[in-house]
């Protein structure tokens, strides 16, 4: 028994010296004690969790060489390296982690939907359920602060620039003809479907390094990277019907959407204030195919549409209608692929083909132009842990277009032109903490038609002073290739540039978000040319410039109310061009000052129905009054649009759908045409240019089929 005894004895003689004891305190970067941290050895289950002072201390058994680990959350994990027989307590501090969901996000000139941004103004659904919208992407971003309301356009203008001046990229590859054809004054939309897309961010200025050609803004697009399930919709409209289809597989998956619209039974029923011949019809469709591979994932998106109209045009220069009559195709597609390439390198590369034939009649008078169009593009990503990336890569851009104007008569004249661009870009993304950020780069690009290259140097701050609060800066030079107008004709021309300067606060709190953004834009080289309007006996110079400054406030909120949603924007706009064929620098014809929405949406359950409503309002555009000696010195009367929408849930997979624009019938004037010549009385006869019609209804049913029965299309409308 004393021997026993004594072996006992001597065993836990040698446990006990072989165990240490580890001590020592974990701060944050300003010394305070971080609370519950976990401390342990590595490979080992000797550990502690700090206390409310931040200290720790415990035993282990381990010895020689070892990794001690500290890791709490909200802080970038500790491994640090120590020898237990020499071990002294330890000081050890954390850098707070950038990955968390407060951590700053540069936002400056910047809304999202969806994509899993942390600075998401809009959710993907609402870019179609927003009354007045008629599941226009292009309608829908029109609510929001930083852009015009151009009616007899439909397309994007941005804080004073054109609508040319805003690109559009579909997986990052750009789109050469966004929008769909139309005739002198009548609204076009824009091409796609929105039901294929996973989120949109929407620039209003001072973008990414990444993308150029643009003075303004850039619209970036991004397909479903992979769907939930295999389903089929089936939509019946009163201005036609479509049918969209997703099959799912273990590494693939594909999507399809077509559709038939066709205005002429619609125009039947409701007043048109156009006289038409032949009603606006069009067949497109898009598709996309998605496969996994081992470290990416490879698309190939394609989307074409066909479409045609005649219409009656009164002119006040002439005595009878123009009888003008479009005739349009157009083919977009484009392979994009996403991958890892180990140790923090990511490869994106794409290639895009556009494609538009359009044959024109003008009365007797015949316009055919084709355009071919391309971009090449390579991106490259290295991540140096979690606080630092470096993005680098290269695009390349061809424009191939040609025109053919004939007259019975006999004249006839050919035109076009060819451009090349090649760029190259850089860009660094810093993370000094969660609460301060910066991004920096510089893009060059060389167009060959013009023969001239450029440096875009690009900056952008983010700072977090509080939890829920942060401000960002942003500053960049941007380059355009004039637009297809001018250079059809003339090529001796230079880049058209701008700087941008944009200040941003936005406070995100749980389901309110608010931002303000002031900006100034300095325009420089912007095309002139005399003459009533760009012809090819015009002649062309850079000799313009302008400015635009301004205040763009939103605020959104789906919380404090139950089933409501609604967001709230105003935009402030001061801006002056001599351009084009301006006598001076004027505010142009596209800008209103004061721009207003007001869009909301409502779950009334019992009713099994959401409810839209959506108000617009824009004070008068300027436009030039031949009968004044001033120079674009008249205004229209203020824009008013009142839409509705109401959806009801027949059941779980069954919708009715109905809304209506422009609930009031406001008779909204964009502006006037004048006589070339005076009249008997010495005054100028006017025309003025308005609305196709006074409302527009739209009826929809659609159904979806899907394995899952909950499924249905209530988001997408």
């Amino acid at each position: 028994m004393k021997t026993i005894i004594t072996l006992f004895t001597f065993l836990s003689c040698l446990i006990i010296q072989a165990q240490t004891t580890l001590t020592g305190k974990v701060t944050d970067a300003k010394g305070h004690p971080v609370a519950y941290a976990n401390v342990f050895v590595d490979g080992t289950y000797d550990g502690a969790i700090t206390g409310e002072d931040g200290t720790f201390s415990f035993t282990t058994d381990a010895t020689g060489s070892q990794i001690l680990s500290i890791t709490s959350l909200g802080f970038e994990n500790v491994k640090q390296p120590v020898n237990i027989e020499n071990y002294t307590p330890q000081d050890i501090k954390l850098r707070e982690s950038v990955n968390t969901l407060d951590a700053v996000v540069i936002s400056a000139g910047t809304f999202s939907a969806g994509d899993n941004t942390k600075v998401t103004a809009l959710k993907p659904m609402d870019i179609v359920t927003t009354a007045g919208s008629a599941g226009n992407i292009i309608a829908a971003l029109q609510t929001l602060p930083g852009t015009q309301t151009v009616g007899e356009s439909g397309r994007l203008f941005v804080r004073g620039g054109e609508s040319d001046e805003t690109q559009t990229f579909v997986d990052g590859i750009r789109v050469a003809q966004p929008y769909s054809a139309t005739a002198n004054n009548l609204p076009t939309r824009g091409r796609f479907s929105p039901f294929l897309f996973k989120g949109m961010t929407f620039s209003t200025g001072g973008y990414s390094a990444e993308f150029g050609e643009a003075l303004s803004s850039v619209l970036l697009m991004n397909t479903i990277e992979e769907p939930d399930m295999a389903r089929t919709d089936v939509s019946l409209m009163t201005v036609g019907a479509g049918v969209g289809h997703t099959s799912k597989w273990e590494k693939s998956s594909l999507s399809v959407n077509t559709s038939y619209i066709n205005l002429q039974p619609y125009q039947w029923v409701v007043p048109q204030n156009v006289s038409w011949n032949k009603a606006y019809q069009t067949f497109s469709g898009e598709t996309v195919y998605r496969y996994k591979l081992a470290s990416g994932t490879i698309k190939f998106y394609t989307a074409f549409d066909h479409s045609d109209f005649s219409v009656n045009q009164d002119d006040v220069n002439q005595p009878e209608p123009i009888r003008t009559g479009i005739n349009n195709d157009n083919l977009y597609m484009n392979t994009s692929y996403k991958g890892s390439l180990g140790n923090q390198w990511t490869l994106q590369a794409g290639i895009g083909y556009g494609y538009s034939h359009n044959k024109i009649g003008l009365d007797e008078n015949r316009v055919k132009n084709t355009e071919n169009s391309a971009h090449l593009k390579l991106k490259v990503i290295k991540g140096f842990g979690s606080r630092f990336k470096v993005t680098f890569g290269a695009d390349h851009f061809i424009t191939d277009f040609s025109e053919d104007y004939n007259e019975p008569a006999g004249f006839s004249y050919n035109s076009g032109y060819y451009n090349g661009i090649t760029a190259g870009y850089a860009e660094g993304d810093l993370i000094f903490s969660k609460d301060f950020a910066l991004k920096a780069g510089v893009r060059t690009t060389y167009s060959s038609v013009i023969g001239q290259g450029a440096v875009e140097p690009r900056v952008a701050l983010g700072y977090k002073p509080g939890k829920k609060g942060q401000f960002s800066l942003a500053y960049g030079d941007f380059h355009q290739t004039p637009k297809q107008d001018y250079l059809k004709y003339f090529r001796n021309l230079e880049y058209e540039t701008t700087a941008h300067y944009i200040f941003n606060y936005m406070y995100n709190a749980e389901g309110k978000t608010f931002r303000a953004e002031a900006y100034y834009k300095d325009y420089n080289n912007l095309v002139k040319y005399d003459g009533t309007q760009a012809a090819y006996d015009s002649n062309y110079n850079n000799k313009g410039y302008g400015y635009a400054q301004g205040i763009d406030l939103f605020y959104r909120d789906s919380k404090s109310i139950r089933y409501l949603d609604y967001w709230i924007s105003y935009s402030y706009i001061d801006s002056k061009r001599d351009y084009r064929n301006y006598e001076k620098e004027v505010t142009p014809s596209y800008i209103a000052r004061h721009n207003f929405s007001i869009v909301t949406k409502y779950w009334i359950d019992s009713m099994r129905s959401q409810l839209g409503v959506t108000y617009s309002y824009n004070s008068g555009r300027p436009y030039d009054n031949a009968n004044e000696a001033a120079f674009m010195n008249s205004h229209t009367k203020s824009y008013n649009n009142l839409s509705l929408s109401w959806a009801y849930l027949i059941s779980q997979q069954k919708i009715l759908y109905f809304s209506v624009s422009n609930v009031t019938g406001s008779n909204n004037i964009f502006g006037y045409t004048y006589a070339n010549n005076p009249g008997a009385d010495g005054m100028y006869a006017r025309q003025a240019i308005t609305q196709p019609a006074s409302r527009f209804f739209f009826v929809g049913f659609f159904w979806t089929i899907s394995d899952n029965k909950k499924t249905n299309q209530l988001e997408n409308l």
